[in-house]
């Protein structure tokens, strides 16, 4: 009796007291009335309260006076909701709620009376436990979306099908994101363009991969990667190994993977200019061509020039017109241009050391590779053999008495994989119907061409399909079978499909057992297709899929080349990447004693001792000013503007994603920063301190500016510095608590000292990623147990990605209504 009234008889009585009687209609007398019953309930409890008395108290003393029918705080009031909401699974979001906020200390406001930590803890300790059990005793897989491959998925499906390594993902139309990725099936929707754009890919792949493709030769273009021109200056060529398929001792120059259609000749053709965008012309007299055998399948294709011992890089300091620019007195040298496939040099050619034309004078910079070209096949030698070839053609039609007998191994085969469970006659026989009609006109490997086709724009491919049992109820619940077990699984770590180990496991009704389940798992992570995780997962989380399209100011970071934005990125995908294959605590996320440098990086950082352009593992200095993800540049620039840092940015993010409280949004018309006054610039402190002074804008940002403060020490594109506008740049800090710490050192200890928050917000995260969906205050429950288990096993990322996959929501489904 006491849940269902004195939570209500103490929310009207606050509420009599914050109210007119004139506007609310109440009278003096009735308001003592309330003021009466309430305390005659009291007088009626045992001195002792039990835990829901205690619970409403702590309510009524620490949260009614502010979130009450008048006053409405956040826009909402405790009469909104009721003690026993949770044992009847009612109103479970504002109860998370309210617990979260408690719990991490975000309520009450500083400013307001605090709780003993005693009372904290008995309020939000009786709170988890309620709604805890709720989950146990009533548990909820979620609600169950049909899912659609995105295209990063469907390229990576692609390729472990057919065993055609091409990437089709640029071919297909950007997915949306939600809740931060873009694999949740709620906004992957489907369209007649985009199926169009399936049916084309898959036509291209089909063929490619049965080696029926065209013999007209095809014109693949690949521009390399440079840097804006500076101050109109453009920048110079490296004197370095521009990348790991090209020879060790190259320079310059740039490699691409090529798929050779068929066995033949091709031409590798390429554009020179300086190492500068704004030399764009592809003049004929600066291409370059070479033209070499190819077997059918994957390549590396490359052009490089000889790496010299000593490189003299000129930078020019007049404005590039012919009007100013010197022109060159020495007549050119003689450079050597390499042709490079699949690391090894095919052939070379003498080019100039510089071009001289009305435009642009190259001499000013070493030459360098603009775009290469490869074209072909100029001449067909064969169809080849390839590994796609190999997978599809696993048998001859001479094998059997009929090359029906041969399409029907081949299809069910490949079939079998694609719909990731076993097939029947009623999925073999629509594709045979495809084979024997384009069998009339064509080859049997082109028909077979057509028949896969139709597999990789089948719902049965292009959708994670999750059938439910005959008999089962709306909104019931049951625990998918084994195969689409593996699916989850697979797209989950590998973004991709079951392997063909994974899925007898799964056909033999054995991948679920615990000691197969953790031996798969590690398996898989071992696999590099599990770089996906990496790629899709690291990637979306830490934002470094943006860093390609973020553009610090050239004019204040003339520094950020192409060979530094690389780098930077690289640095975090093998940081996490190494996470995952060495199953290291995900603490490592937040303190590091090692991260992943090369000679380009390391002086970015001021670290010594660190040579060649390849990222290998380095020891960070004891008392440093790195480590962890806070400490490297891709997050740092990330979470910067262009041309200056952002406290806000930084703030926002770790509390989003680190800490998993994101703060709420901000409100309309906000005044921009004061970075100048009366003539002076103000560092970054000023600014934020006099955008507090605005109360609006106070609430949110005494929470977010103290921790983006501490990381004011690195400039926008993570470089380390003391001062910041003429002034020496104070990073200490002071939480709402009170707790005061300085610097990325002080900042660390505090995300350590919550640790268990940000393990959950880490399980968070990578549940919303596996499961595909958002986050419900049904799986709240899971999350906390997810972080408890990797906190008595060190944290480890392994013992949370098993969490995941063992979990209800991972492994049943509710019947949609």
């Amino acid at each position: 009796m006491f849940n269902r009234i004195l939570l209500p008889i103490k929310s009207r009585s606050i509420n009599c007291l914050f109210s007119s009687t004139r506007r609310s209609g109440l009278s003096i007398a009735r308001c003592l009335g309330f003021l009466l019953l309430a305390s005659l309930s009291a007088l009626t409890i045992a001195s002792a309260p039990t835990a829901p008395e205690a619970a409403a108290d702590f309510l009524d003393t620490y949260c009614a006076r502010c979130h009450n029918d008048e006053r409405l705080s956040g826009d909402w009031s405790l009469s909104m909701v009721d003690l026993d909401d949770v044992t009847r699974g009612q109103r479970l979001d504002a109860w998370e709620k309210i617990y979260r906020m408690t719990a991490e200390g975000a309520m009450p406001p500083a400013h307001r009376d605090q709780p003993t930590g005693a009372e904290r803890s008995a309020f939000t300790g009786w709170l988890v436990t309620q709604l805890d059990q709720y989950n146990s005793q009533h548990p909820n897989p979620g609600r169950a979306t049909l899912r659609r491959l995105n295209r990063v998925e469907y390229s990576n499906a692609v390729r472990d099908l057919l065993k055609v390594d091409i990437d089709i993902e640029d071919q297909l139309p950007a997915d949306d994101s939600g809740y931060g990725f873009d694999n949740i099936a709620d906004v992957l929707s489907v369209s007649s363009t985009l199926m169009d754009r399936y049916l084309t890919v898959a036509g291209k792949v089909s063929r490619l991969a049965t080696g029926t493709v065209s013999t007209d030769p095809v014109l693949v273009t690949y521009q390399v990667p440079k840097d804006g021109s500076i101050l109109n200056q453009g920048k110079p060529a490296y004197n370095e190994r521009m990348s790991q398929h090209l020879p060790l001792d190259s320079r310059g120059g740039g490699a691409l993977s090529y798929h050779a259609p068929h066995d033949g000749e091709y031409e590798i053709s390429g554009y020179l200019n300086a190492n500068t965008n704004n030399e764009v012309d592809r003049l004929e007299e600066a291409r370059y061509s070479h033209v070499v055998n190819l077997t059918a399948g994957p390549h590396i294709i490359g052009m490089s020039f000889r790496k010299q011992l000593s490189l003299d890089e000129s930078v020019q300091t007049l404005r590039n017109t012919t009007d100013i620019v010197p022109l060159p007195v020495a007549p050119p040298e003689s450079l050597t241009l390499d042709f490079v496939v699949d690391g090894r040099r095919v052939g070379s050619v003498a080019v100039p050391s510089y071009h001289m034309s009305e435009r642009f004078a190259q001499t000013n910079f070493p030459r360098d590779v603009l775009q290469i070209d490869v074209t072909g096949p100029l001449s067909v030698e064969g169809p080849g053999w390839t590994a796609g070839q190999a997978r599809i053609f696993t048998c001859k039609p001479a094998w059997y008495r009929s090359e029906t007998g041969c399409a029907t191994q081949i299809l069910t085969d490949i079939a079998q994989q694609a719909y990731r469970r076993s097939v029947n006659e009623t999925d073999i026989q629509p594709l045979l119907a495809l084979f024997d009609s384009a069998r009339d006109n064509d080859s049997f490997e082109a028909a077979i061409a057509t028949a896969i086709q139709a597999i990789l724009v089948s719902p049965s491919f292009l959708f994670l399909v999750e059938e439910s049992p005959p008999g089962k109820l709306p909104r019931e619940d049951y625990r998918i079978s084994d195969t689409e077990f593996a699916a989850r699984m697979a797209l989950f770590l590998w973004s991709s499909l079951p392997d063909e180990e994974l899925l007898e496991l799964a056909m033999q009704n054995r991948l679920r057992e615990p000691s197969v389940l953790q031996a798969q798992m590690q398996r898989m992570l071992k696999d590099p297709r599990a770089d996906a995780l990496t790629e899709n997962f690291a990637g979306q989380w830490l934002f470094l899929r943006n860093l390609e399209h973020h553009r610090p100011d050239v004019m204040m970071f003339p520094d950020f080349d192409v060979r530094l934005r690389a780098a930077i990125e690289a640095e975090s995908e093998r940081f996490f990447s190494n996470l995952v294959r060495e199953n290291r605590s995900v603490l490592d996320l937040i303190d590091a004693d090692y991260s992943f440098l090369n000679d380009r990086l390391a002086r970015h950082y001021g670290i010594a001792g660190v040579s060649g352009t390849e990222l290998r593992r380095v020891d960070l200095p004891e008392n440093g000013n790195r480590g962890g993800i806070l400490g490297q540049a891709s997050v740092l620039t990330l979470t910067s503007y262009g041309n200056h840092t952002s406290a806000v940015k930084r703030g926002q993010w770790i509390l989003d994603h680190l800490l998993a409280a994101p703060p709420p949004p901000p409100p309309p018309d906000i005044p921009a920063l004061v970075m100048v006054r009366d003539g002076k610039p103000l560092s970054a402190r000023q600014q934020m301190a006099l955008h507090r002074e605005d109360p609006a804008c106070a609430s949110c940002h005494v929470k977010m500016d103290p921790l983006g403060l501490s990381l004011e020490n690195y400039d926008a594109i993570g470089a380390y510095r003391r001062e910041d506008a003429g002034m020496l740049i104070d990073a200490s800090a002071t939480l709402p608590d009170g707790t005061h710490f300085e610097g990325l050192a002080g900042l660390r200890e505090i995300l350590l000292d919550r640790k268990d928050q940000f393990t959950r917000a880490i399980a968070e995260q990578l549940l919303i990623y596996g499961l595909g969906r958002g986050i419900e205050a049904t799986d709240r429950p899971l999350v906390r147990s997810i972080a408890a288990n990797a906190a008595e096993n060190e944290y480890r990322i392994h013992n949370i990605l098993l969490s995941i996959l063992e979990s209800y929501q991972f492994n049943y489904r509710r019947v949609p209504e």
